[in-house]
């Protein structure tokens, strides 16, 4: 039996441990940076330094590392040993204030979209403090940022620091002109829900395609899908059980939220939960989580799939990102209380955060722009590409109160009652559920739901904290000047309210009435990446990033530079799998089965028996095998193009508009065949033997 209370935190330099390890008045400087946000003193760090050794060591670490978040989306660490000699046969263990805050390491391989020239190698990493040190494979971890040379941001810790320091100030502003003057902090609170699927790791092993593209690129449908639901909410596999469980206790020990978890809607795919954290501390969090589900899969034999859309026939893997401001006070400032119409401080947040997502559409599409998550969006298991705000009846009937001039009221709280005499009563929700709407708004928290399985929250909560900051900051510039506050409050609502009104939407986002009247409204669609990442470097964009100093304009466009090539290279990377399947696996595969039905057509023919079943699959395998090789060379000839055409841009383009549809040509090609060529022949698992392979 595991005691979690006592295992909680074991592997992390938190509180406790830093109250035995630190001297008092070290504890309580490095607590005010972490929590007040003060500016780090380096006069501590050595202490620090000597105090988070000793633990460390205590724990079993050999070695320390800073720990960082480059723009791959992953993590990076580079390992030092504690040990310096001290003769040549002594050496002591040793960690000093300037390993502790600073470290260098080689920049030169890592995406940096033209912030520096390939020659350049140099870069820096900075010590986090507000993001507790971990141990992980016997290693002291420091989370860190990541910087060029030249200081500019290398990583995706950094802006969404920046961006936590914004809301935090625009949020302090805003607040005391309601009188609330005694909050010294204000963070954003994120908790990101993961999905993923388990499969076999030795039916994982015999699909190149997963291997290198974390995806099929083949695969017919299989007989049973989703189609029952059978699997949704359903009993835990033994295997996936002892998985959850491992998984649990080493997320707990180290200080991870993990809380809930179930089977998810498509056969093999399941999630985890995490109670709420700060966003700068749940970013490191799912990044860690991400790792820890494929280094605990394959102790189980078994192989973890983060990519958005493994398989094409059932639903694909998000990421929700619940995401909320509180102070250090306690207040959550997203909580309506029992009489939200009156809540005037909860009706000019959400009015800021209606306009901050109306202006900046474009924005939340980029935060969750990847070749994965394109095919992805828009399907049944996701949001589609169009931004909308979810609300439910009784926030947006008090909205329509505001904009039409009249007194808001609030809807009384109703019982609901099952119908069956043993049953409690139960507390109805203010609202229902929208499981299509991209952001909803679930009682005190948005579900941002557009973020795939597999991306870092780093990015989406940086523009969340950076958009809404903006427009709190334009309703305080207006507020301060005023001189009836609550007449001018009013109005700013108001007015607000109705510019603003048509990101707001109740309905089913799948239906082809709201495509239609998505756009009679003016919303964006940006249906692929491609699409949306020219309007990253938008002078609007631009302009609100280098206002609140969370991006420069070159960090904006270096940026871009990388999702665009991320973007191709993982197109590129498809097409060559794909390549080196069908030519040396399937093709081959085809002619032999196309030839052992020809050997049982001329043997029916030499007795005289009637041929017209094998010479109708005959004929139909050739047709099929006669499109399999004019595709296949039209894709080899496409790959070769993408490798020569010049400019990111340019090259993505190419990729989205020929070299994705030659993907999906190609593959239909191949579906079909494996529909047609006996199972003895086909030289890789189908989606049945995939999908069901965990017992």
């Amino acid at each position: 039996m595991i005691n979690i209370p006592e295992i909680f935190g074991t592997k992390v330099f938190n509180d406790p441990m830093m109250k035995k390890y630190l001297p008092a008045e070290i504890y309580e400087s490095l607590k005010s940076t972490a929590t007040r946000g003060e500016k780090l003193n380096a006069e501590i760090a050595d202490a620090v330094a000597v105090g988070m050794r000793d633990w460390a060591i205590s724990m079993g670490a050999t070695h320390f590392t800073h720990w960082f978040q480059p723009m791959t989306g992953f993590t990076a660490e580079k390992h030092d040993s504690f040990i310096r000699p001290v003769s040549d046969s002594e050496v002591i263990m040793a960690f000093s204030g300037k390993n502790l805050v600073s470290g260098e390491a080689d920049a030169s391989s890592f995406p940096s979209g033209g912030l520096r020239a390939t020659f350049e190698a140099r870069g820096y990493s900075a010590w986090d403090p507000t993001s507790y040190a971990f141990i992980k494979d016997n290693t002291l971890c420091i989370p860190t940022a990541f910087c060029s040379y030249r200081g500019e941001s290398l990583d995706k810790k950094t802006p969404l620091l920046r961006s936590q320091e914004a809301i935090d100030r625009e949020c302090r502003r805003l607040l005391k002109l309601f009188g609330i003057s005694d909050v010294k902090k204000v963070h954003a609170e994120v908790g990101a829900e993961q999905e993923y699927f388990l499969i076999d790791s030795e039916v994982w092993s015999r699909r190149p395609d997963l291997v290198c593209c974390g995806r099929t690129l083949f695969g017919a449908r299989p007989p049973k899908g989703q189609e029952m639901g059978d699997h949704y909410y359903g009993q835990i596999k033994p295997r996936v059980l002892a998985f959850m469980q491992e998984l649990d206790e080493e997320l707990w020990k180290l200080g991870i939220l993990a809380n809930t978890e179930h089977n998810e809607v498509a056969p093999a795919q399941h999630e985890l939960a995490p109670i709420f954290s700060t966003v700068n501390v749940a970013t490191d969090h799912n990044q860690l989580t991400m790792e820890m589900m494929k280094k605990i899969a394959a102790r189980h034999g078994l192989a973890c799939l983060l990519h958005e859309k493994p398989f094409a026939s059932v639903n694909g893997s998000g990421k929700h990102n619940n995401w909320s401001i509180s102070t250090d006070t306690g207040l959550n400032l997203l909580k309506p209380g029992k009489t939200p119409s009156q809540n005037a401080l909860f009706l000019l947040m959400l009015t800021a955060i209606i306009k901050a997502v109306d202006e900046n559409q474009d924005l939340l599409r980029i935060s969750v722009a990847s070749a994965g998550n394109d095919h992805r969006l828009g399907g049944n298991e996701a949001p589609p590409a169009v931004l909308s705000i979810f609300l439910g009846d009784d926030l947006e009937s008090i909205l329509e109160d505001i904009m039409a001039g009249e007194k808001p009221e609030d809807r009384p709280r109703t019982k609901l009652n099952i119908g069956a005499s043993v049953l409690p009563e139960l507390p109805c929700d203010s609202t229902d559920r929208n499981r299509t709407s991209p952001f909803a708004y679930t009682g005190n928290k948005f579900e941002f739901r557009m973020p795939g399985a597999s991306c870092s929250i780093a990015c989406p909560n940086m523009m969340m904290n950076t958009i809404v900051a903006d427009a709190l900051s334009q309703f305080s510039d207006v507020l301060e000047k005023s001189e009836d506050f609550h007449s001018d409050l009013n109005k700013l609502i108001s007015e607000n309210l109705i510019r603003h009104k048509r990101i707001i939407f109740n309905g089913n986002n799948y239906s082809e009435e709201w495509r239609c009247e998505a756009e009679r409204r003016g919303l964006s669609n940006f249906t692929n990446t491609v699409e949306a990442l020219p309007h990253y470097t938008d002078e609007k964009n631009v302009r609100l990033f280098e206002k609140h100093g969370v991006l420069s304009r070159a960090e904006i466009a270096s940026r871009q530079e990388v999702l665009l090539e991320n973007y191709v290279k993982s197109l590129c990377v498809e097409a060559l799998t794909m390549i080196d399947m069908t030519r040396k696996e399937i093709l081959p595969v085809v002619l032999k089965y196309q030839s052992f039905l020809l050997e049982v057509l001329e043997k029916k023919r030499a007795f005289g028996l009637s041929e017209s079943v094998e010479k109708k699959m005959a004929e139909t395998v050739s047709e099929e095998a006669q499109k399999l090789f004019c595709r296949l060379e039209k894709l080899e000839t496409d790959t070769d193009r993408s490798h020569s055409a010049e400019g990111s841009l340019e090259n993505a383009r190419f990729c989205r508009e020929v070299l994705f549809e030659d993907l999906a040509s190609l593959r239909e090609t191949v579906d079909r065949l494996e529909s047609l060529v006996s199972k003895e022949f086909w030289p890789f698992p189908t989606y049945a033997e995939i999908l069901y392979s965990v017992k």
